[in-house]
């Protein structure tokens, strides 16, 4: 069947809502800290708490389509499948219904409302060992609904079994994973070759113990699908860039570039890249917890996949403005319906792809030029040494202090001077470029998972107080400015803070001194910072706000200093004001239209 990416959203919820489940929505793409890592990965990574047996307080059977990243896909972005973003459509039973009503509902939903042949479906089941018996219980019901027994597989615990990976006390057990062939049309399609998995059925059924496995007095449902691949597959496709995702996009860089998409090579490589990257970028930045490129943490990673979509638009011969006018396709067109708060952010977000597109197309030639100096200096060095010794083995190295410069001087991230070398049969040493960048904590591939939170670099005790204090900082700019006055971004090191406000205008000097005395007259009353979690409802009806005005999930975490300052956050915070120092700013100017910037220090008292 033929259907487009706003449809299947509402046929994946619409069906569920039917079977009694609650949407939950989705929740930030940025990782909170508490599920340890950097990006929500998975659908069900937000909700593992529920899973582990905690109530939700909207009941036991939930439902939505998760925003989720992988920073692992990078640099296989280019090809027809691979995305950094994606989306994954979820369903959860928490100690209500298990096996039997959960495969005839997925069954249904396949057959009934995407019209799949049933003689064509394949399902795969867990085979049993020592430690868990073979799953007949699933293959039954399948059979009863009407799967050839041909079609079902008993494969091993490492095809068919879920579990968290060195924890005891977890719960853990079999799934079913769901599978069609690629042409429905072929006549005796092979297992596994001409087929493609489409979903997967977690059965939560036991609880992983030091000795094995014992039964769940309690047992869940975890039902996850890809949402794009979902998408492709039923609209007969295999190019991802295909669907109305992406569609509007590629047609878009086809008209900048005058190329065609469909005549292949480098140039469809550079068109998928620019929009995949592009895509993360617009959700990263207007996500509810916003982060922007920088240098450490998650905004790494951002910055990285903004200058990778940056060098292929010149690889395109058009301007990185294209970043800017797709973005607005997203924005509007695509997800605009899907997350509101895009549309609401999307001033902020083109203006942060253009400051960044502008601050990296300054140096991206001269770089590269130096790049290029370090190739033939190489190349150089191996002729001289060839002549003078036959045995000489070339060198195919580029050292890590010129890699560093290339990143300090010219802006390279790392990966971006690998990918360049490795265009030229070269690599680069990583462990000398961390040497002479040591400072710098965190890279995209050996970054520390969990550190990146409410726009922290890390969870150091001076950071924490930076957090706090912005707590202060946007409560004050409230009280002296207006209540209008909402954060829009932040970023927080160990030495200073950088808070982002909505305000149509500079601030004057007696207002900064206003909110500096304010901030600092909460610090000297040492007021204790409370923590409570509770439901949306209760936190808004008790005046907690949020930054964003976007969608939490059903429980959310509060933070409150007195009745001054009231917000819903994901922490850290220090436990009493009086351990913040002295609070100074040290610049207030402007970060984009309609939005301010406060650069803030504290200092020992």
């Amino acid at each position: 069947m033929k259907i487009t990416s706003k449809q299947l959203r509402q046929k994946w919820i619409s069906f569920y809502e039917s079977k009694g489940h609650v949407d939950v929505g989705a929740v930030s793409l940025i990782g909170d800290g508490s599920t340890g890592v950097m990006f929500n990965v998975a659908g069900m990574q937000p909700l593992m708490p529920y899973l582990l047996g905690k109530p939700h307080p909207l009941g036991k059977r939930l439902c939505n389509v998760q925003g989720c990243m992988r920073t692992v896909d990078i640099d296989s972005v280019g090809d027809a499948s691979h995305f950094t973003f994606f989306e994954m459509m979820g369903n959860w039973s928490l100690g209500d219904y298990f096996k039997k009503e959960k495969t005839a509902w997925t069954f249904e939903l396949l057959t009934k409302v995407f019209g799949l042949d049933k003689d064509k479906l394949c399902v795969t089941v867990f085979e049993g060992d020592a430690s868990a018996p073979r799953d007949t219980e699933t293959a039954g019901y399948l059979e009863a609904l009407g799967v050839s027994p041909e079609h079902i597989f008993f494969l091993p615990k490492g095809d068919n079994w879920w579990e968290l990976e060195g924890t005891a006390g977890t719960p853990c057990g079999p799934d079913n994973e769901w599978f069609y062939p690629l042409d429905p049309d072929k006549k005796s399609p092979v297992f596994p070759d001409d087929y493609v998995e489409i979903g997967n059925d977690v059965y939560m059924q036991y609880k992983k113990t030091a000795d094995g496995y014992e039964p769940l007095e309690n047992k869940n449902v975890d039902t996850g699908f890809g949402f794009d691949r979902m998408l492709l597959f039923l609209n007969g496709l295999s190019d991802g860039y295909k669907t109305d995702l992406f569609l509007p996009v590629i047609e878009k860089l086809e008209s900048l570039s005058g190329l065609r998409y469909d005549d292949g090579g480098e140039a469809q490589k550079a068109m998928r890249i620019i929009a995949d990257h592009t895509r993360t970028a617009v959700m990263l930045i207007g996500d509810e917890q916003g982060i922007l490129p920088s240098n450490t943490g998650a905004g790494y990673i951002l910055r990285r996949l903004m200058r990778r979509a940056i060098r292929y638009c010149k690889s395109l011969g058009i301007s990185s403005d294209a970043m800017t006018e797709i973005s607005e396709i997203f924005i509007e067109t695509v997800y605009g319906e899907a997350y509101p708060l895009l549309k609401e952010k999307k001033a902020y977000v083109q203006e942060e792809l253009k400051k960044e597109a502008d601050r990296f197309e300054a140096t991206l030639a001269q770089g590269i030029r130096e790049f290029e100096k370090c190739v033939n200096g190489l190349e150089r060095k191996n002729a001289f040494m060839a002549q003078s010794n036959p045995a000489y083995v070339k060198e195919t190295v580029i050292g890590g202090k010129q890699a560093f410069r290339l990143y300090d001087t010219y802006g390279f991230p790392l990966e971006l001077t690998e990918e360049l070398a490795a265009e030229h049969g070269l690599t680069v040493d990583a462990e000398g470029f961390e040497a002479a960048f040591k400072e710098h904590q965190e890279k995209s591939r050996v970054l520390p998972t969990g550190q990146f939170k409410g726009g922290l670099e890390s969870h150091s005790q001076k950071a924490t107080a930076y957090h706090t204090a912005t707590h202060l900082l946007n409560a004050a700019l409230k009280e002296v400015l207006s209540p209008d006055c909402n954060q829009k971004g932040s970023n927080i090191t160990d030495e200073r803070m950088r808070f982002d406000f909505n305000f149509p205008r500079p601030m004057t000097e007696e207002e900064i001194k206003a909110v500096e005395a304010l901030v600092n007259e909460k610090i000297a009353a040492d007021i204790p910072v409370e923590f409570k979690e509770m439901s949306l409802d209760e936190a808004r009806a008790q005046g907690f706000v949020g930054v964003f005005d976007a969608k939490y999930g059903e429980t959310v975490k509060t933070y409150s200093i007195g009745e001054f300052s009231k917000e819903m956050c994901g922490g850290p915070h220090v436990s009493r004001t009086g351990e913040l120092g002295v609070f100074k700013i040290a610049k207030e100017q402007s970060s984009s239209a309609g939005i301010r910037r406060i650069k803030a220090v504290l200092e020992e008292k």
